[in-house]
């Protein structure tokens, strides 16, 4: 299982949200090239990309801290979210050096532009549903919709994406825990990989989500935890790489 460090982006800089409140973050960095080369060095072997004020601009607004990114770094894998609305922007994205592209509210709201992203770049498009108490929300979890977040992973399972990102949004930024019971069960329900977002907090959360009911978790997004300390990063990867092999 990857360890994926996560590098969310507000007005150029490095931060952290609570449960996605743009007025309550934490800033970690004003220099987030210089963070991705902390987790490189610590043995990270994918980044996850947020454009936070893209997320709420409907459009990609720190791209070129993005662009930076992927050019200091262009053998690594880098999954990139928020304000993905089109396939431009997903063009431009991958043109920059990201791997994946992750397509969050827009999916939810347009679902067809899943299916046409995925035929036009083919192995380049992961799906992120981020959802409370089993439903899916939408617009920077401002709405929580009616569509259980298992049938709108299985529509997309048949679209053809690379992977959903699974957050648990009651989770995320709050140092509480992961929800691996409901992420075991997303991950038994549909045959692409499955990765786990939100609430990691220490070394103990690897363990858990290691020892999950399922084989289908690919991967665990951490941010909080290893800008804190709660977590060492290079040893969360180095257990979960003898828990998993």
């Amino acid at each position: 299982m990857l360890l994926i460090p996560a590098i969310d982006l507000k007005d150029g800089r490095c931060v952290r949200l609570r449960q996605g409140r743009m007025d309550d973050e934490t800033i970690f960095s004003d220099d987030p090239v210089d963070v991705a080369k902390r987790w490189v060095d610590a043995g990270g072997r994918r980044l996850h990309l947020v454009d936070l004020n893209g997320a709420f601009a409907g459009e990609p607004v720190n791209g070129g801290v993005i662009q930076a990114i992927g050019a200091a770094y262009p053998d690594l894998p880098i999954q990139v979210g928020g304000g993905i609305r089109d396939e431009k922007t997903i063009e431009a994205y991958l043109q920059a050096g990201v791997d994946f592209a992750i397509i969050g509210t827009q999916a939810v709201k347009d679902p067809a532009f899943v299916g046409r992203a995925c035929k036009e770049f083919p192995g380049h498009v992961i799906v992120g549903l981020d959802a409370k108490d089993g439903m899916v929300a939408i617009d920077g979890w401002a709405t929580i919709t009616e569509h259980n977040v298992t049938d709108l992973a299985k529509r997309f399972e048949d679209d053809g994406v690379s992977a959903i990102v699974y957050t648990d949004i009651g989770r995320d930024g709050m140092l509480t825990g992961p929800n691996v019971e409901a992420t075991a069960a997303l991950a038994n329900a549909i045959s692409i990989p499955v990765v786990a977002s939100g609430g990691i907090t220490d070394i103990t959360d690897i363990s858990a989500l290691c020892a999950a009911d399922t084989d289908n978790i690919m991967g665990a997004i951490t941010g909080r935890a290893i800008y804190e300390g709660t977590l060492d990063f290079a040893a969360g990867q180095k257990l979960a790489d003898e828990l998993t092999g």
